[in-house]
């Protein structure tokens, strides 16, 4: 499993448009043999199909697709976007930190997005990625606590739009 490792991190990233966004999250995932270009595509293909369904708190965005579509490794990187992009959600464009997850089981899915909540629950983290001029300072940042294995309970509540404009609210805790 790889998290926001060295080579699966960009930061201060150009792109025009979220499609931009997407292709330099997959591309990453691609370079190091941790996704196939299948599910990169795919990726893109379920935006323009369902919309910004994965922009999923304000200035954040984790496009996915299904594991079938060509994870070959649990994996999520991390692109900071230099500017910020609209993805076309309703409440929580512009999007500025696009993490691209893999992962080719429900438990692998789950495991993921446990790291993914304990660290952009705190605002402060957010903030610190949004900010970053390097690795070394997002590195710095996962280190000194802000992913743990501490036990406790976190929890992540989306609130999305879909093209049809029906809103839908969800979330999930996750014990450790």
């Amino acid at each position: 499993m790889k998290f926001l490792e060295k080579a699966i991190v960009k930061v201060g990233a150009e792109v025009a448009d979220a499609e931009g966004a997407i292709e330099e999250a997959g591309n990453l995932l691609i370079q190091e043999g941790l996704i196939e270009r299948s599910y990169m595509e795919a990726m893109k293909d379920s935006y323009k199909e369902n919309g910004p369904y994965f922009v999923l708190a304000p200035s954040i965005a984790i496009p996915h697709a299904r594991p079938e579509d060509g994870v070959n490794e649990a994996s999520v990187s991390f692109v900071q976007l230099k500017k910020p992009v609209i993805f076309g959600h309703s409440s929580n464009d512009p999007v500025r930190l696009v993490f691209g997850l893999g992962a080719s089981s429900s438990d692998e899915h789950l495991t993921l997005l446990r790291k993914l909540t304990a660290l952009l629950n705190d605002s402060a983290n957010v903030e610190r990625l949004t900010t970053a001029t390097s690795y070394e300072d997002i590195k710095k940042h996962i280190r000194n606590g802000a992913i743990s294995d501490d036990e406790g309970i976190n929890s992540l509540w989306i609130r999305t739009r879909n093209k049809f404009d029906f809103e839908n609210e969800c979330g999930t805790s996750f014990i450790r």
